[in-house]
């Protein structure tokens, strides 16, 4: 995935080491992973719904942009969908202070709290590899040199992409809504 130009399908593969933190917590084998797993998806799901909006809402001259370096200098062109998917990307990476980072967060914890620190250990260092994508996004919207703006986005997409990124900020400073479903869903795997 460090290497892929293609936006969506950076996407694509990134979505592998998700599903890998996820599998920690579900390793653990505790009702402490088991919410970590809930809030995880919960987040997870925001995230990607956020950000694919954003690639759906990107286009030039009735195009698709496909490639990452057609995303270069957006933050002048397009502040807002630069700012939201700005967001998404410090969210996947597990950044604070984006909820993505208190996902991470939780499964590394039940990780360590089951005794399985080098679990915990492994992921964050795949973490941090795999911040470097997201950074590199970062780094290309808000510091190469500016292309063509993007068409309008349909309305739609604007409200997924609003709602998504709000959640990432509101679920890292208010988290307990989210935690206290996914431990609800967490106790009833656990009795089944």
């Amino acid at each position: 995935a460090i290497a892929q130009n293609d936006i969506k399908r950076l996407m694509a593969y990134s979505s592998i080491g998700h599903v890998g933190y996820a599998l920690i917590g579900l390793a653990v084998g505790t009702t402490e992973g088991a919410r970590g797993v809930m809030f995880y998806l919960a987040v997870y799901l925001f995230m990607n719904l956020g950000t694919f909006a954003c690639i759906m809402a990107m286009r030039i001259k009735g195009r698709f942009v496909e490639n990452i370096n057609d995303l270069a200098g957006i933050s002048r062109t397009n502040p807002g969908i630069a700012m939201a998917l700005a967001i998404f990307m410090f969210s996947m990476a597990g950044i604070p202070p984006m909820a993505g980072f208190l996902a991470k967060f939780y499964v590394f914890m039940a990780a360590v709290n089951a005794g399985m620190v080098p679990l915990a250990v492994f992921g964050l260092i795949a973490s941090a590899i795999g911040a470097f994508y997201y950074l590199r996004l970062i780094k290309i919207m808000y510091f190469d040199a500016a292309v063509d703006a993007f068409d309008k986005p349909a309305r739609s997409l604007g409200l997924i992409i609003t709602v998504s990124s709000v959640l990432m900020i509101v679920y890292f400073v208010m988290p307990a809504s989210l935690v206290g479903g996914a431990e609800a869903a967490a106790r009833a795997l656990s009795l089944g």
